[in-house]
C-alpha cells in the first residue's frame, strides 16, 4: 500500500462521510485535519501500509498528541476519527484487522461548561441599542440566541422562511443537516418582528442577502467571526470579566432551564443532541447547588 494509496482511502472515507452520513462540511474538515496529521506520523515511521498499523502505533501516536500540547479534548477527537477510519477501513476490506477495535483511547476528564448566570445574561441583553440599526439587529440576535440556544452555525444559516412566528416556532438545520422545531418566546418574537420590520429592509441587498435573517453592515449573511466579535463587545460593554464566546450562550440556556426544573431529555430535543449523555454535562449546576445547600443546611455536615 503506497502513500497515494493511503490518501486516496483517507480521501474516500472524507466522501462517505459527507455524501453517505450527511456530515457537514465543518466536520468532515476535523476528520481530513485529523487524518491527515495521523498519516504524516506514519510516514515519519515508514509505515505505508494501514495493514502495519497496531496498538503500539496507535499508542505511540496518542503520546506524540499528548506530547505536542494538544488539548485533551482534541486528543480526544482525533481518537474518535481515527476509529471511525479503521472501522470503515475493515467493512470495506481494505484491511485484514482492526487495530483500533480495541484499542482503550485516552482518559478525558470532562470539565463543565462555563456558564453565564441569569442576572449575567440579562446584562449582556440589556446592552445593544435598539433605537440604532445595527443596534436594533444585535438585540434581536442576542434574544433569539438565548431564547432558544442555537448553535452559532444554525443562528448565522437561519432563514426568513424558517421562521414560524405566529405558530411560535423556529425550524433550524443541525449538525448533519438534522431538522428539529424549537418554541420561541413572546419576547424574543417581538424583538425579531422589530428587526424584520425595521432594519432587515435597510441592511438587505437583492442578490448579496439571499432569504439569510441575520445581516451584516454589508447586506450578506453574518459570519461566525462576526457574530462573536458582536457578542464579545457587550459582553465588555456589561463589564462580565469571563471568557464568554457565541457557545457560552447555548450552555447558559440549558443550565437556566435545568436549574429551573425542565426536564433533561427535553432539553435534550431542544439542544439537538443525539445522546442524552452530551446534555447531562449541564446538570453540574444542580449537583453543585444540592450540595451547597447540604453542607449549608445539614446539622451534621461540617464541623462546629
Amino acid at each position: 500500500m503506497a502513500m497515494e494509496l493511503l490518501q486516496k482511502l483517507l480521501n474516500e472515507f472524507l466522501i462517505y462521510l459527507k455524501s453517505i452520513r450527511g456530515y457537514s462540511q465543518n466536520t468532515v474538515e476535523s476528520y481530513r485535519i485529523d487524518l491527515e496529521r495521523f498519516l504524516n506520523f506514519l510516514v515519519s515511521k515508514d509505515i505505508d501500509d494501514f495493514n502495519d498499523v497496531n496498538k503500539m502505533i496507535l499508542s505511540n501516536y496518542f503520546s506524540t498528541l499528548d506530547a505536542i500540547g494538544l488539548s485533551t479534548k482534541s486528543i480526544a477527537r482525533n481518537y474518535s476519527s481515527i476509529k471511525s477510519f479503521f472501522r470503515y477501513l475493515y467493512s470495506n476490506d481494505y484491511i485484514e484487522n482492526n487495530p483500533a477495535l480495541k484499542f482503550k483511547g485516552p482518559k478525558i476528564a470532562v470539565r463543565p461548561p462555563e456558564v453565564l448566570s441569569l442576572s449575567e445574561i440579562n446584562k449582556i441583553l440589556d446592552q445593544p441599542n435598539p433605537k440604532t440599526l445595527l443596534g436594533l439587529r444585535d438585540k434581536a440576535m442576542l434574544e433569539f440566541a438565548y431564547a432558544t440556544g442555537v448553535r452559532v452555525s444554525e443562528l448565522i444559516n437561519l432563514k426568513i422562511n424558517d421562521l414560524f412566528l405566529n405558530e411560535e416556532v423556529v425550524r433550524v438545520f443541525g449538525k448533519g443537516s438534522k431538522e428539529r422545531l424549537i418554541p420561541i418566546g413572546s419576547h424574543a418574537i417581538y424583538w425579531i418582528d422589530q428587526y424584520l420590520i425595521h432594519v432587515r429592509p435597510v441592511l438587505a441587498k437583492k442578490i448579496l442577502s439571499g432569504n439569510f435573517l441575520f445581516l451584516n453592515c454589508r447586506g450578506t449573511k453574518l459570519s461566525r467571526m462576526g457574530f462573536f466579535k458582536i457578542l464579545r463587545q457587550y459582553v465588555k460593554d456589561a463589564q462580565i470579566d469571563k471568557n464568554v464566546h457565541p457557545h457560552t450562550i447555548r450552555h447558559s440556556f440549558a443550565t437556566h432551564l435545568l436549574e429551573r426544573g425542565a426536564d433533561i431529555r427535553v432539553v435534550q430535543e431542544l439542544l439537538g443532541h443525539t445522546k442524552i449523555s452530551t446534555t447531562q454535562i449541564y446538570t453540574h449546576i444542580d449537583r453543585t447547588m444540592l450540595r451547597e445547600v447540604l453542607v449549608k443546611f445539614h446539622p451534621r455536615s461540617r464541623t462546629n
